[in-house]
Order: C-alpha cells, then structure tokens, then sequence
C-alpha cells in the first residue's frame, strides 16, 4: 500500500537531499540566468494545486521580457534565451521546483501544476487531476510531454490520480530521466511551449 503520508515523507527527504546536492548546479545557473536576463533569475507564477489551492511556483526563468513596438509580449520562440533553450532541454529549469516540493506545495510525480485561468475551464473528470498534489514530473510527462494534446495529457493526469502505487512512481522517475537524456517530446509541432488550453468545445 502506498499510503500518502510515505508519498509526502519521500518527496521531504528526496527534495531537501536534492537541495544540498544541486547547491552547486543552482547557483552556477542563478549566475547564467542573471546575466542573460538582466539580472531576473526566476520565474514565479501562480498555480492551482492538491484541492485547487493556489500557490506560487518557481522555475528559471528561461524567457526575457523583450516586447514589440505596441508594447507586447514578442511570441515565446522570440523570447526564449540560449541558456533558457539549453536548461529546457535537460530540464534544469526546473530544479528549483524542488523548493515547492520541500515546501509541500507540489510532489515529484504528479499531474503539472497548469494555469489558474483554466481552472473554469475543465470538465469534471479533468478537475480529478487536483485531487493530489501536482507534481515536478508526471505519467502525461512521460507519455508525450509538449508533443502531446490536451485531452490526452488530461486522460494521463487522470490515469494517474486512479492508479497511484509507489511502482508507478518508480516507472515514471526512470522513464523521466531516459527521456531527459533523450530530449524526447518536449515542444508540440516546433512550439517552445504548449498550446493554450481554450476547453473541451
């Protein structure tokens, strides 16, 4: 039985041993970030978690703020810097994820925290993937990642939040880390990130 206080207790543990071993990789890449976006090293964004809480995740921040002549947002394949290309394609950018998960906000393997505008946006069943906390990395991740649509990364999300057992977690952490070192299905169709989600019409 994976009961969820051993699934909380292991992502403590692993999450502040992941903390002081990469101390050196974070900073190192808090140095990079900071000279490529004029002195900004994180993303922070707010996020729906475990019952639709909100709270503040953080990443590195791998776009800049570069905008147009109207005073908007250049597209994000405009923005995203060559550390920010390269962190994203071995999933650096994430590491200081593993704050959230000490914090408790997110675990390792979970359904990815997504935007807080699309919470009205979800069928029913989709909502199911808040009943547990979101994770770094997840059965969606692993199956497809960016390359992938979202009625099927929801029916993942979902598959995972029924079959949660500690051997699926195990799969999903070996599967991450092959596909890391495979830079396998992280855009969709040339995207340097996914689509927004608009619903199920």
């Amino acid at each position: 039985m994976y009961h969820p206080h051993l699934k909380r207790f292991l992502d403590l543990f692993f999450s502040l041993m992941g903390i002081l071993v990469a101390s050196p990789v974070l900073f190192l890449l808090s140095i990079f970030f900071y000279v490529s976006n004029n002195g900004k090293i994180f993303f922070i964004q707010e996020r729906p978690g475990k019952d639709e809480r909100i709270f503040k995740v953080i990443k590195f921040k791998t776009m800049n703020d570069k905008k147009d002549a109207e005073g908007n947002l250049l597209p994000d394949n405009k923005r995203i810097t060559k550390i920010g290309a390269l962190a994203r394609k071995l999933s650096l950018d994430e590491i200081p994820q593993l704050f959230n998960v000490l914090k408790g906000d997110m675990s390792f393997i979970g359904p990815r925290p997504l935007l807080v505008q699309y919470l009205p946006l979800y069928s029913p069943e989709q909502k199911r993937r808040h009943h547990i906390r979101p994770g770094i990395t997840g059965w969606a991740q692993v199956n497809g990642r960016n390359a992938i649509g979202w009625p099927e990364k929801f029916k993942y999300d979902i598959y995972y939040v029924d079959h949660l057992t500690a051997a699926l977690d195990l799969k999903i952490i070996l599967l991450t880390i092959k596909k890391v070192f495979a830079r396998d299905g992280i855009n969709n169709d040339g995207e340097t990130t996914m689509p927004y989600f608009t619903g199920n019409s």
